[in-house]
């Protein structure tokens, strides 16, 4: 069957399915194509988790323990299998890609004064804001040492770029708390180096472990980007629209948070009025004695407009890029299960 016949198959059918049972089918097809490595990647997850010294390595497996997606990880290993086994060198890179994952949550939530990740209390709550730093630079060796030790010094390098470009997004977003900026080139630029990055990351590290072309790698490079973009604009959307149960979190926290997110970004534009209430929010946001009034009148403007529906509509863009780029790389069962999670994450607004 021509390939790109195959892969807009794929697309009717994901989009004919219930969100749930497409996500039941595509766990259940990951499993059987990759059921070794992925009990290997969750056996290595909790070893590296566990290797340092305590509170640090409690305050990291406490975070490990309270789950999550694995896409990362996951990407690594299908861009891998799209050409072949996966190799020993994906494997590695697939336990590094979750651990810096972990390490910038782990951060994230310090710098944020987060309260709850994916459905606990975070880190910083039990063990303090030094020891969870301290967790997430400790993750950050062993994801380092893993990709050192699998041998491919351009991997490496490129990792490096991407820990320099998650700082770098880290720090824009940080500065926008003392300096409003509500362009959404800023908001771009801040999306694509502290959530796109690693992705494009980690299928570049797979598809190159598996042993693909450049023109391979350059098109996973891309599906990485979009997938990055799209993910960060449902979580956005959900933000607002979604539940504790799906996001992990309480709703309107990145709201809470002073995060400037593009629901928010572009009701602003709109009204540009509300922008009194997000410096009123942002003065005391996650403290007691928040502006509780300021933070509603926002939600309830998000949610009452046009917003969330916009955003919705261009993670549904991002989502279809990412698509197209993957028509690029040659036909295999696992690059039909790297589309199946790109249409998987967006159905999460569905």
């Amino acid at each position: 069957m021509n390939p790109l016949v195959a892969m807009a198959q794929l697309r009717e059918t994901a989009t004919s399915e219930r969100a749930g049972d497409r996500a039941a089918r595509r766990l259940s097809d990951v499993q059987a194509m990759l059921g070794d490595d992925l009990v290997w990647l969750a056996t290595e997850l909790a070893s590296a988790c566990a290797e340092g010294v305590s509170p640090a390595t409690e305050s990291a497996q406490h975070l490990l323990d309270a789950g999550g997606k694995r896409v990362r990880p996951l990407s690594v290993l299908l861009a891998s299998a799209c050409f072949g086994e996966v190799t020993p060198a994906a494997r590695e890179y697939a336990v590094a890609a979750e651990l810096v994952h972990l390490a910038t949550l782990l951060h994230d939530d310090v710098v944020d004064d987060g309260m709850e990740r994916r459905g606990r209390v975070t880190s910083r709550r039990v063990w303090g804001n030094a020891v969870s730093v301290l967790a997430g630079d400790l993750l950050l060796t062993h994801a380092l040492e893993r990709t050192h030790a699998a041998g491919n010094s351009e991997t490496l390098s490129e990792l490096f770029s991407t820990l320099r470009r998650l700082v770098d997004g880290e720090v824009v977003q940080l500065r926008g708390r003392s300096s409003f900026d509500a362009t959404e080139a800023t908001y771009f630029r801040i999306v694509e180096d502290k959530t796109a990055a690693l992705f494009v990351w980690a299928v570049r590290a797979g598809a190159r472990a598996g042993g693909a072309s450049a023109d391979s790698i350059q098109a996973l490079g891309e599906f990485g980007g979009h997938l990055g973009v799209a993910f960060q604009l449902v979580d956005d959307v959900l933000d607002y629209a979604g539940s504790a149960a799906v996001t992990g979190k309480t709703l309107h926290a990145d709201l809470r948070e002073g995060k400037l997110t593009l629901p928010l970004l572009k009701t602003i534009a709109e009204r540009p009025a509300l922008e009194r209430d997000v410096l009123a929010a942002r003065d005391t946001s996650g403290a007691a004695g928040a502006d509780e009034e300021a933070m509603q009148r926002l939600a309830l403007a998000v949610t009452s407009g046009g917003a969330c529906d916009a955003v919705r509509e261009l993670a549904g863009k991002e989502t279809r890029a990412a698509l197209d780029a993957l028509d690029r790389v040659p036909a295999s069962r696992a690059r039909d299960l790297l589309g199946r999670v790109a249409l998987d994450l967006m159905a999460r607004l569905s």
